[in-house]
């Protein structure tokens, strides 16, 4: 016996639904997705405030190191043995008691404060950032030393980074007996102490900047080629290495045109560390005379002068200590913050 059931068809109405606002969980971040790279880079390089500040720092130094030398009638080899030791002195900011070329020195009768500008009667002189021993400007040769410092170690950090990454890259790449004897040689260069080497070659070579840059390119390039090696040994059996070679790609293409673009980086935030480091190792060099020849300067020959006068004339070895001192935190900062822009694995931290 069968039973028929019959219903009425239901008719769906308007209350029976209520829209899902769901905006924020379909949401498309149409501005990452349009950006390129270098493009992505740069915002994340910019939102990094430590970043920013060390950039215009380095900026402003740049520019001073260029326009600072000129900015008065003074020369870094200059020498007025009749002005030698004036404190500083600066024009508009002598009426408000500060930089109006006073200084305390200390007797065997206790402290007394001179003023060499007024005993001599030299009311149209300034020196801004005083004179030293000989009578030079310290503000000219300051900026002058702080153009060769820096012609210096960005040189000598660039040749280290083709030197270094071209080593590293091609023993990665080759490995097996080409790599092992590649890295017992690179494990008996870093073995020389670097201040032998630099010692040996001022030696053989005239002392000057092109002598430093030299010295600097054999002993800063090891580094930079163990960061390149290890990249290119978890790069090289990449799938993308494998369709290359596989399409006939010849070695030297596969290195420097397939991973290095990849890798570029690490390499770019290595570089920019290593600036700081030949800027303090140039400056240790002329600090302990192996570096600029007089009357030539750069931060570290004047630092030396200073210290000689430390005790009398504190003044003269601050201006090249707080320039060295704000370039090498720059760079720092800025190397840090192109390390985290340049690495995706930091977008989500």
């Amino acid at each position: 016996m069968e039973k028929n059931v019959s219903a009425a068809a239901y008719v769906p109405v308007e209350s029976d639904f209520r829209l899902k606002n769901n905006a924020d969980e379909i949401a498309l971040d149409t501005n990452f997705a349009s950006q390129g790279f270098w493009k992505d880079v740069l915002i994340r390089y910019f939102r990094k405030t430590s970043a920013v500040i060390g950039l215009v720092l380095i900026i402003l130094i740049s520019i001073m190191a260029v326009v600072g030398p000129g900015m008065n009638s003074y020369t870094y080899s200059g020498q007025e043995l009749g002005q030698k030791n004036f404190a500083p002195r600066v024009p508009g900011l002598e009426k408000l008691g500060i930089f109006d070329g006073d200084e305390s020195m200390s007797t065997t009768t206790g402290t007394k404060t001179v003023n060499y500008y007024k005993e001599k009667e030299l009311n149209d002189v300034y020196y801004w950032f005083g004179s030293d021993n000989f009578g030079r400007d310290i503000w000219t040769r300051t900026w002058s030393g702080a153009r060769v410092s820096l012609i210096i170690a960005v040189a000598a950090a660039f040749i280290d980074m083709l030197i270094g990454m071209s080593y590293g890259l091609i023993s990665g790449y080759f490995g097996g007996k080409t790599d092992m004897i590649m890295q017992r040689s690179l494990e008996v260069a870093n073995g020389i102490p670097r201040l032998v080497v630099v010692t040996l070659l001022l030696l053989v070579l005239q002392p000057g900047m092109l002598t430093i840059i030299v010295a600097l390119m054999l002993t800063e390039w090891i580094g930079m080629s163990r960061i390149a090696r290890a990249q290119m040994l978890r790069l090289k059996e990449q799938e993308f290495v494998l369709a290359s070679r596989t399409l006939g790609a010849g070695s030297f293409f596969i290195i420097f045109k397939e991973i290095l673009p990849n890798i570029i980086g690490p390499i770019i935030t290595q570089v920019m560390f290593s600036i700081p480091t030949a800027i303090f190792t140039e400056a240790f060099l002329s600090f302990v005379g192996l570096g600029i020849p007089v009357p030539q300067c750069s931060l570290g020959s004047l630092i030396s002068e200073g210290f000689n006068s430390f005790t009398t004339h504190p003044y003269q070895i601050i201006p090249p200590i707080v320039v060295m001192a704000l370039l090498m935190l720059s760079f720092n900062l800025v190397a840090d913050g192109l390390r985290e822009a340049l690495d995706p694995k930091m977008k989500e931290m």
